[in-house]
């Protein structure tokens, strides 16, 4: 005797569970539903936003401050057995991975919430990565340099700190908000 299965009298049965896939397009042909992005679309804009707002931030802030990033410190702590200036393609990469991650992050929370024209888009992602980088910024200065690194910035190197963090999120922002596809 056939027993019927569930999916054969619920078509909605056979629908895929992967909750993080959009429902395919047929007009795009791209896999992702009219007017949104899906949330690995948006998460790999936001990794090369933000590899390219660390890229940036980086080239504005060594010049200035004649230093490697805070990772330098952090891998010579915790991984390392010398000095900070023995480790500066470690800290530069370190540095790199860490505000892809933050790019990616904000990226998943932002782009999928993206509509209307592209100048809204751009200064509105301009503003709001400006606004998390300088959260961003704040946890840096508060937890990572004092707390773990136990490290106490003069005015001015936590000035151009903020400062750099500050052009991260301009960056990433205008990034995010003029790579966003065309809905």
């Amino acid at each position: 005797m056939d027993v019927p299965s569930v999916t054969d009298s619920n078509p909605a049965a056979t629908e895929s569970t992967d909750w993080n896939r959009e429902p395919a397009d047929e007009a795009d042909g791209r896999g992702g539903s009219p007017g949104r992005v899906s949330r690995r679309d948006a998460l790999g804009l936001g990794l090369v936003g933000g590899a390219v707002a660390t890229v940036v931030m980086t080239a504005f802030r060594i010049p200035i401050t004649d230093s490697l990033p805070p990772t330098a410190e952090f891998w010579a702590r915790f991984v390392g057995n010398g000095e900070p200036t023995d480790y500066p393609l470690v800290a530069l990469v370190l540095h790199l991975c860490y505000g892809m991650g933050a790019g990616a992050a904000f990226g998943a929370v932002f782009v999928p919430r993206t509509s209307g024209s592209d100048a809204r888009e751009e200064w509105q992602g301009t503003a709001l990565a400006t606004g998390y980088a300088m959260l961003l910024s704040v946890f840096g200065t508060r937890v990572m340099l004092e707390r773990v690194l136990g490290l106490d910035l003069d005015p001015d190197e936590r000035w151009i700190f903020h400062v750099s963090h500050a052009i991260y999120g301009l960056t990433l922002g205008a990034w995010l908000g003029s790579n966003v596809p065309d809905r």
